[in-house]
């Protein structure tokens, strides 16, 4: 394969087709950073308001790392994923009390920051340090597999070493960053995952899927595993216009965020007014089961019911995390989605 033909290739037609992204007008790596946090498991159209949002509200690390968490998260509602919103306020913390606020420059000490993977270290260092470190991620796994013609899963150990050492021996080493860029652009624009546009590819002629006939073979996945069954039972608990909420602090899924009072089961069954009673120490009245929904997560399926009661006692102080909360204040307490849906309904009355 004649790989410099193909770099030149591709590298014009990014120069040419790119999309104007606001994070590839910088190459500061506060930016950079920001950006690919936010786009972990999201798509372009669904974080770019998350991004300006975020860019505007701490336009630098040092910001950032003074905002409480409750902030983060509540700007963070409905991107899914929180805990990137935690590493990402813990990194920034750390980057402003190690590193006097500027991101390191070598792969290893980014990817030894908290929330920093692979992926999101060998940009930076290519984009903002011209390193040649090649980027993975889905799009690029494609675009790799189709090119090289890999039949090993992309989600296996070997799969992914061979895949890292196709992807750096591939990367221009004078341009890196673009190059990487360039890949990812590729994948996202042309190299599609169900109808891929060939006739559009730079480098079709390279690719061994096209010549063969086979790009709707790659990339090749190892089945996923059964999503693990939780059962989630909420309960929305009023008194005059206030309610209780509560808020989650063990190393769960929406860690840091607010919810109903919940009481989680083993299977589906029906909760009883006296379960929610002894959970907060209230006399409920009007109780009664109101809704069902299912909620998918990466590795579990959530099965929630919700529940609605009142209680006629304001209450003073309460265990385990409880707050009394008036109905107005609600849009200041980050929610997990379900949940805000269930607010959004209107089901306060």
């Amino acid at each position: 394969m004649d790989y410099i033909r193909l770099r030149k290739n591709l590298l014009s037609w990014y120069q040419n087709n790119k999309r104007n992204l606001p994070w590839r007008n910088t190459k500061e790596p506060y930016f950079i950073w920001l950006s690919e946090i936010i786009l972990q498991q999201t798509r372009i159209d669904q974080g770019m308001p998350y991004y300006l949002r975020f860019a505007e509200r701490f336009p630098d690390v040092f910001c950032m790392a003074q905002a409480e968490e409750d902030e983060i998260l509540k700007m963070w509602q409905g991107l899914g994923y929180y805990s990137r919103a935690r590493n990402m306020h813990h990194t920034a913390k750390q980057i402003v009390n190690k590193y006097n606020g500027n991101f390191p420059n070598n792969y290893n000490s980014l990817l030894a920051l908290k929330g920093i993977g692979d992926y999101t270290a060998s940009l930076i260092a290519s984009v903002c340090f011209n390193l040649p470190y090649a980027v993975l991620d889905g799009n690029v796994f494609r675009v790799l597999s189709r090119l090289f013609g890999i039949n090993h899963a992309i989600n296996t150990t070997t799969g992914k070493k061979i895949f890292s050492r196709s992807a750096n021996t591939l990367i221009e080493p004078k341009n890196p960053g673009d190059f990487n860029q360039a890949m990812m652009e590729l994948g996202a624009l042309v190299c599609l995952p169900q109808v891929p546009l060939c006739n559009a590819c730079p480098v079709a002629e390279f690719c061994y899927a096209f010549k063969n006939k086979m790009t709707i073979s790659f990339p090749v996945k190892r089945p996923k595993e059964d999503l693990k069954m939780r059962y989630f039972n909420f309960i929305m608990l009023t008194a005059d216009e206030h309610l209780i909420i509560q808020k989650r602090l063990s190393d769960d899924i929406w860690k840091g965020l607010y919810q109903l009072p919940l009481i989680e089961k083993n299977s589906f069954e029906k909760v009883k007014s006296e379960e929610f009673e002894n959970l907060i120490s209230v006399k409920l009245t009007d109780f009664a089961e109101v809704s069902n929904t299912t909620h998918l997560l990466t590795h579990r399926k959530l099965q929630i019911t919700f529940y609605k009661a009142k209680f006629k006692t304001i209450i003073d102080s309460l265990n385990d995390n409880f707050i009394l909360i008036h109905r107005n204040d609600m849009n200041k307490y980050a929610l997990p989605k379900p949940i805000e849906n269930f607010m959004k309904d209107d089901n306060f009355n």
